[in-house]
């Protein structure tokens, strides 16, 4: 089990290499080390407000994957992550994972969740998706996997072991995965504030990704 998770924690180079077109670290030279705090399956009233306003509250910026039915129902929440000065990349319209459907509904899902999102980033669901998929996508698209899955959504894990999870884990360049949703609000609220209080204090920069 222990092998299990730290495959999804991390992924193994193996599985890198079967999507070589998607960036999954932006390493940094020459200056201090930088992450990318990413936030997916938003945005929704319950959390993403909550998580805008600590980063304001400690002057960084970070990357949003929006689910397209969320901002269909939360547009002024789209806006607001604008406003504040983050970027934001699609994350399909129904939270699809690529590895259950066919390539042309899954490209449909991902081109439905364009026209209401507008982004040239992209992050599937879960990570997954069918080479056939990814070729499609990375013609419009920048596929952004991660460096280091917080697992913040567990039940099985709490706030204690996801804070953990960052200090293991979080090397220079990393792109890292938290989550603003109700299935991860309980480990993500106590986690996140004490991962950037780390961070910051191992003398990291947060960066959000270009768009």
């Amino acid at each position: 089990m222990k092998v299990f998770n730290r495959l999804v924690e991390q992924p193994p180079l193996l599985y890198r290499l079967l999507f070589p077109e998607a960036l999954w670290r932006i390493k940094r030279k020459g200056k201090a080390p930088v992450v990318f705090l990413t936030f997916d399956d938003g945005p929704i009233p319950e959390e993403t407000p909550w998580v805008l306003d600590l980063l304001d509250r400690y002057g960084i910026k970070a990357t949003f994957f929006m689910v397209g039915d969320n901002v269909r129902r939360h547009p002024e929440l789209l806006e607001e992550v604008k406003r504040r000065g983050h970027s934001y990349g699609n994350h399909t319209m129904h939270h699809m994972q690529g590895m259950k459907v066919r390539a042309w509904r899954y490209i449909r899902d991902v081109i439905e969740a364009d026209a209401l999102i507008g982004s040239s980033l992209f992050r599937p669901p879960h990570g997954l998706m069918r080479w056939a998929q990814a070729k499609a996508i990375k013609e419009h698209y920048n596929i952004v996997m991660y460096d280091l899955v917080t697992r913040d959504y567990s039940r099985k894990l709490d706030a204690d072991a996801v804070f953990d999870n960052v200090r293991r884990y979080a090397r220079n360049g990393s792109i890292i995965v938290f989550h603003d949703s109700l299935k991860a609000s309980r480990n993500m609220r106590s986690a996140l504030p004490r991962s950037i209080e780390w961070l910051l204090g191992q003398g990291y920069e947060f960066r959000a990704i270009p768009m």
